[in-house]
């Protein structure tokens, strides 16, 4: 572990002391009108907008600690996986994946702090496309079409880019900031010409299309994260009827005869509580905890729940319909100018002072990131904006920090960093991420027991359908076209000469070695959805009904990622802050009016 590994991580740990010493003197009432089970993304919103009605008396119940200013600094992302703000999940060893990663197990980041994943992402805001959510409503989840969420989308954002805000599509007074790069390397100009000289558009991928090329939106405030915490707990924690309980481990929801919830147990600083509900529990704990606590309360498969011993209180398929974005890791590019993001360069003092001093440099970057591009594969339907693969531009690679970091944050397997990155170390790169958008593969959640603290199966079953592959090739492909045109070929780049442990006995860039190449160097874009799946009420595939109400049950609802019937075109924070937006209203029986009908 490198010397700055080790001080974040020391500074984090003293931190979560600071912490707890000021958590353990909060005194906990027995009884709220709402019960939200985590803090992150959706449930600080949730938070928010319900305590926003002084009448009603709201707990946030949140597992981790809160985030601080190390987690401020966007460049200190990778840092934060495996830390204690992280509940480091690992799946189970894949059969046809992640062959380059140890045990063959990817790690799955999930944030357990205050604002959750948005605290530890790369911060990236991007929506989806339109056809996501009318799939939705075709899929049975009625009033999810894109005209209905558009306007929750608005709700939350300010916007500091008057050049985006110009096209109709963005809004400014939300509590989500949302900005445009401050900082950019050379190697961003030439990611967007070459895109242009690949056939696409430079456009707002949140705007009117999404195919195309575009630097990248995200969540940052003056260069710094601006999490959903920072967005919207920090502005209204000291509201009298919003009360915040860190390091409250929920071990179980209690029902009355009637099957309607009405209480919390959980855990905090070693002694077991159980808190009251008069009007609603909310779980948004996120894809992996939420349906392991639904299954631990008695909501899940029949057969999963007797072999716990675990009373059945409704019969559902919990923690089925697994999805997740992957993309595989090497497509990698040298160069000869010093233009990249290299650790020993990044990290200097002039670069701290420029950020703590003006918000800006290279440290307002997350992982080296500075494009996104969504293409076509020969897979997509050109015919319509609905592309299959998304790529994400790097102006550095793993072998940039020598292996310190970011070797470690993807668990790489030591004779894949020795023999495809290593011999690179600290040299200038970029990289292509290029992203399955839309996988046909599917995995689940299931317990391992009925211990709340034993951490379940996670099995995504990567790379189990044939489709996925292919699509993934193709993507390989055009990352390679773009990174050998003009507009990067002035900096020297070529791709890294050396062979992906495993494949030597293909023909590099043939198809056989591409598809190896997948195989091998597989890893998560962090957006696992779809374990408490949406839909209508009489569709056996579904958790809860278009309402986000846990069917079988009263008093009880799901707002997070795990109830997307499929996963969305892009990163998935935005769209979840949009389902809390929208759940908000409906817990409260409001109605959005919606202003931008032109741009529908």
């Amino acid at each position: 572990m490198s010397v700055l590994s080790q001080s974040v991580l020391f500074f984090l740990s003293l931190a979560r002391v600071l912490d707890i010493g000021r958590e353990e003197v909060k005194i906990i009432e027995n009884e709220y009108d709402y019960i939200i089970v985590g803090g992150g993304s959706a449930g600080a919103i949730l938070a928010n907008r319900l305590s926003a009605h002084s009448e009603n008396k709201v707990l946030l119940l949140e597992a981790g600690c809160n985030e601080n200013s190390i987690t401020d600094v966007p460049i200190n992302s990778a840092l934060l996986q495996q830390s204690s703000m992280d509940w480091k999940y690992v799946t189970e060893p894949q059969k046809f994946a992640c062959l380059g990663l140890k045990e063959k197990r990817s790690r799955w980041p999930r944030g357990k702090v205050l604002g959750g994943c948005s605290v530890l992402n790369a911060m990236l805001y991007v929506r989806g496309n339109r056809k996501d959510y009318d799939q939705w409503v075709e899929q049975g989840a009625t009033g999810w079409s894109w005209k209905e969420v558009f306007p929750y989308f608005l709700k939350s954002e300010d916007n500091t880019d008057l050049f985006v805000l110009s096209n109709g599509y963005h809004a400014t007074g939300g509590y989500q900031t949302v900005s445009s790069p401050v900082y950019a390397t050379p190697l961003q100009k030439a990611f967007l010409e070459a895109g242009k000289l690949f056939g696409y558009e430079v456009r707002d991928i949140n705007g009117a299309k999404q195919t195309g090329f575009s630097s990248a939106q995200s969540t940052k405030r003056k260069g710094r994260r601006c999490s959903t915490n920072k967005a919207f707990i920090k502005p209204v924690e000291k509201r009298v009827n919003l009360k915040i309980a860190l390091f409250s481990f929920v071990t179980k929801i209690i029902f009355d005869d009637l099957k309607r919830a009405i209480g919390i147990q959980y855990d905090r600083f070693n002694k077991t509580h159980v808190v009251s509900a008069k009007k609603e529990i909310i779980i948004s704990a996120g894809s992996i905890n939420t349906p392991q606590l639904l299954m631990l309360s008695g909501i899940g498969p029949k057969e999963d729940l007797e072999k716990f011993e675990i009373p059945i209180i409704s019969e559902l398929p919990v923690g089925l319909n697994l999805q997740d974005h992957i993309f595989p890791h090497g497509v990698n590019f040298l160069i000869d100018k010093p233009v990249s993001n290299v650790a020993y360069r990044t990290s200097s003092p002039t670069n701290s002072i420029l950020y703590y001093a003006a918000g800006k440099g290279p440290w307002t970057l997350s992982n080296g990131l500075e494009g996104i591009a969504f293409i076509n594969t020969q897979y997509s339907n050109v015919s319509e904006d609905f592309p299959d693969i998304q790529i994400h531009f790097s102006s550095g690679s793993i072998s940039s920090d020598g292996g310190s970091v970011q070797k470690e944050a993807i668990g790489l397997e030591e004779k894949v960093w020795k023999n495809y990155y290593e011999p690179f170390s600290f040299r200038d790169t970029f990289s292509f991420l290029p992203v399955l958008l839309h996988p046909k593969s599917r995995g689940y959640v299931k317990l391992k027991s009925a211990n709340p603290y034993e951490y379940p199966i996670i099995e995504p079953n990567y790379l189990s359908k044939p489709e996925d592959v292919l699509v993934l090739i193709d993507g390989i492909k055009k990352c390679i076209e773009l990174g050998n045109l003009e507009p990067f070929k002035k900096y020297g780049a070529r791709i890294f000469p050396t062979t992906v442990p495993g494949c030597e006995e293909f023909k590099k860039y043939e198809d056989e070695y591409l598809e190896c190449m997948v195989r091998t160097m597989t890893t998560t874009m962090f957006h696992p959805v779809g374990t408490c799946k949406m839909g209508a009420v009489d569709d056996p595939t579904t958790v809860v009904d278009p309402e986000l109400r846990v069917k079988g049950v009263s008093g009880l609802r799901v707002v997070d990622g795990s109830i997307m019937p499929t996963i969305v075109t892009g990163n998935t924070n935005a769209p979840i802050m949009m389902i809390a937006e929208k759940a908000a209203d409906m817990i409260l029986g409001l109605k959005s009016s919606n202003k931008h009908d032109n741009f529908l």
